[in-house]
């Protein structure tokens, strides 16, 4: 198994790559229904008490909550999936490493070298 999807990339393993991409689709899915929940909380908050702003902030909500429980759902069927398969997709889903790959690549076009220490 590799230890990035880079990694899985240059060794040409489509496994490894298919499972990192159902990987990182659930927790862009989970991270995007968290996002939307306080999208829609906020525009509750903000609505004013107008009633067609108050009703597309619930839907807001209701609908974030549907895609959130969606996602678990669909960690728990890929991962039922996944043993009666012999593949262990969930173990795939870190945040660690998702946070680390995108720190990587947000300082890639920075330079690397330090002039002095602190």
């Amino acid at each position: 198994m590799a230890s990035s999807i880079t990694e899985a990339a240059e060794s040409g393993n489509v496994l490894d790559i298919i499972n990192r991409g159902i990987a990182y689709a659930i927790i862009a899915a989970v991270f995007l229904s968290v996002v939307f929940i306080f999208v829609g909380g906020i525009s509750f908050i903000l609505s004013g008490g107008q009633e067609d702003k108050i009703k597309q902030a619930v839907s807001t909500i209701r609908y974030a909550i549907f895609g959130l429980v969606i996602s678990i759902l669909a960690v728990v069927i890929v991962n039922f999936v996944g043993q009666a398969l012999g593949i262990d997709i969930v173990g795939y889903i870190d945040l660690k490493e998702v946070y680390d790959m995108v720190r990587n690549i947000g300082t890639s076009g920075e330079s690397t070298s330090t002039t002095g220490t602190l």
